[in-house]
């Protein structure tokens, strides 16, 4: 018999996997993605303390992209680097929350990484 598969769990399995290698501290916080069908989300983490130090959605009023497309992911990378930037953070651990890196998460990256972001 075939069994389907629960791609929610296999995330899961792969981001706490991912975590245990990860971590932020104050001086390299951890920039975590969240995506789903209909949003895209981006925070900066400090795990030490337990704080989140910027936090960007495509719920956010600067997005003008309302969807969780490419352009929109781009969106959310420049905005989110700008915020670490006002901060004085500069380098960050990239957390990928068990999402494949292709498509909107790749974006999201190339966006932060451009707009000034070092990971």
């Amino acid at each position: 018999m075939i069994t389907k598969i629960n791609r929610k769990a296999e995330r899961e399995r792969r981001h706490i996997r991912v975590r245990r290698k990860i971590s932020g501290t104050a001086e390299c916080p951890r920039l975590a993605v969240s995506k789903s069908n209909k949003n895209i989300t981006a925070q900066i983490i400090d795990d030490t303390k337990g704080v989140t130090l910027a936090y960007v959605s495509t719920l956010d009023k600067e997005i003008k992209t309302k969807k969780a497309n490419k352009e929109a992911a781009k969106e959310v990378g420049t905005l989110i680097a700008k915020k670490a930037l006002d901060k004085k953070v500069k380098t960050v651990v990239f957390d990928r929350g068990g999402f494949i890196y292709h498509g909107v998460v790749k974006e999201l990256a190339d966006a932060a990484r451009e707009a000034g972001l070092e990971f």
